[in-house]
């Protein structure tokens, strides 16, 4: 679908949102990652974000993982509707993201949210394992089609760090596997609330990968590796296990179709280290 035709299908999905739920919109919120999301009113004055999503894989079991969490460390969902695959949220004000914290203050909320949304695994999410056996099949067919942008013994030990991290996981929990410091806003409700949940079931030291790699935190190797040694420590986890399930999502994560972010495979190689 064209840029154009794409702009007016979610224009005239937002307009039947709107006329379904009687909703006042407002101006769209920037950046928004595969999906529209805009600002609006209920008819009793509550405010909302309308969210608009292009469907895609990471996202597909959002809504039920909002209703899974019912508020609890995350924004709540108001309502849904699969067919359009359309959330209206509760809106986070003032809506300051957790970034704008240090990096240790970050941590503490961080160290305090996590296990709130470790909630017990149960349909209908995808499962960590079925992931990265997809990521294994998947990358390095992008990795050729992107003209190899990084090593392929890297790529290798991507490979290898499924081999030996999918099939001999602790306890499986809900995990929000793009929880870093900018899907974390500031609220009323409570202090801090997640959002934009990219739901798996999974160990928990996967869901430490985002927060450990995130540039929203400080970037480079030294920031890296605190974050790292703090939330294990801080949350009784595996470090080595928590590098590498990082080091092989960053990895996943760094080419999107022929899209490369050449940052992340520094950050992989910084996180491969960790291993040995």
């Amino acid at each position: 679908m064209t840029g154009r035709r794409s702009r007016a299908c979610l224009a005239e999905r937002a307009a039947q949102c709107a006329a379904l739920w009687q909703l006042e919109l407002g101006d769209p919120f920037p950046d928004a990652s595969n999906s529209l999301a805009l600002a609006a009113c209920l008819p009793n004055g509550t405010e909302a974000v309308l969210k608009l999503q292009v469907p895609h894989r990471k996202a597909e079991h959002e809504a039920a993982a909002l209703e899974r969490w019912d508020g609890d460390g995350a924004v709540r969902l108001l309502a849904h509707d699969r067919q359009r695959h359309a959330l209206l949220l509760e809106r986070c004000r003032p809506g300051t993201p957790l970034s704008a914290l240090d990096q240790d203050a970050a941590l503490e909320v961080l160290i305090d949210l996590l296990p709130r949304l470790w909630r017990p695994a149960a349909p209908p999410f995808t499962s960590l394992a079925d992931e990265a056996t997809h990521w294994a099949v998947t990358l390095p067919h992008a990795w050729e089609q992107a003209g190899r942008p990084f090593e392929r013994p890297l790529l290798d030990a991507m490979l290898e760090a499924i081999d030996e991290l999918a099939g001999t996981q602790g306890e499986q929990v809900l995990v929000h596997q793009d929880l870093h410091a900018d899907n974390v806003l500031r609220a009323r409700r409570e202090p801090w609330l997640a959002i934009d949940p990219k739901p798996l079931t999974g160990e928990r030291e996967f869901a430490l990968g985002p927060i450990i790699r995130g540039s929203e935190l400080g970037h480079g190797r030294a920031n890296l590796l605190h974050r790292l040694d703090t939330l294990t420590e801080a949350l009784h986890l595996d470090r080595r296990r928590a590098a590498g399930w990082a080091f092989v999502q960053t990895l996943a994560w760094s080419i999107d179709v022929t899209h490369v972010w050449p940052e992340m495979a520094e950050i992989a190689r910084w996180l491969d280290e960790q291993m040995r």
